[in-house]
């Protein structure tokens, strides 16, 4: 497949998206849209948002079978609670998506990341993989880190403790409950560091770390791909983590661009652990 057929097959992926299926933005201020909040709004008699669905089932290999576990979070001594970036001697980059949205869009996402030998860390709504299960497989089949961004993808700095407990507990047990892990990494929802109290919750759901980010793409203000492309290139270098979202059509066309750039850059995308580490 030509770079051209590429971005020909991205930008169809893009058309999915803009028809309906962009997902809420993680800005700090942002707040979802009517449809994407009416849907997370659970129904009369429904399950509470803590409590794991009775349908999730546990994700197996597609080669041979087996229960995937996912790598747990790891402690790194010599880094802070949160980290923004990696070491700046290095060239290697951590490109991160926020996950949610379209999953046929994230598949093209994760196969043109792949194509070009990068891998990429995906930081998932609870109620994403409630919908889409299977993704956890495509994810961690591919190479990549997956970990936990919520529940509902609120505001989880403005939360009680008991609120942003649920969210973050929330999505743990889904991810453990279809990968065996509660994931690699946590990443607060719609803010780039999680308050004291969140990093407190955060640490005791099991991840010694909060993933932030010193370079953001602002994809989910909708900027058009070159701006994000801008966004991203202008700021990148040796260690740097990179905001980023599934969703979004601009993502979808800006990425063969970015990792182009990269590759005649020569920075490396790996997931974060293995920047970090």
């Amino acid at each position: 497949m030509t770079t051209s057929d590429r971005r020909s097959a991205l930008r169809a992926g893009a058309g999915l998206v803009a028809g309906g299926a962009i997902a809420a933005a993680c800005s700090p201020s942002g707040a979802p849209s009517g449809a994407v909040a009416a849907r997370r709004t659970p129904a009369s008699g429904s399950a509470p948002p803590g409590s794991a669905p009775a349908a999730s089932a546990p994700v197996t290999s597609g080669t041979t079978g087996r229960v995937l576990a996912a790598p747990s979070p790891r402690a790194f001594p010599r880094q802070p609670v949160q980290i923004a970036n990696g070491p700046r001697d290095r060239p290697r980059v951590a490109l991160t998506f926020h996950g949610q949205g379209d999953p046929a869009v994230a598949r093209a996402l994760l196969d043109e990341a792949e194509r070009h030998g990068a891998r990429v860390t995906v930081l998932a709504v609870g109620t994403w993989l409630d919908e889409h299960p299977g993704i956890a497989r495509r994810v961690l089949d591919g190479g990549h880190d997956l970990g936990n961004h919520t529940q509902r993808h609120l505001d989880v700095n403005a939360m009680s403790e008991a609120g942003a407990t649920a969210e973050i507990a929330g999505c743990a047990e889904r991810l453990r409950r279809l990968t065996g892990s509660v994931g690699t990494w946590f990443r607060p929802s719609r803010a780039a560091r999680a308050s004291p109290l969140v990093e407190r919750l955060a640490r005791r759901a099991g991840y010694p770390h909060v993933l932030s980010y010193d370079v953001d793409s602002l994809d989910f203000t909708s900027p058009g791909a070159p701006a994000v492309a801008r966004n991203v290139l202008g700021g990148i270098r040796n260690g740097s983590v990179v905001s980023l979202h599934f969703g979004y059509p601009d993502t979808v066309a800006a990425l063969p661009v970015l990792l182009d750039e990269l590759a005649r850059r020569r920075l490396r995308a790996v997931t974060a652990t293995e920047l970090i580490g």
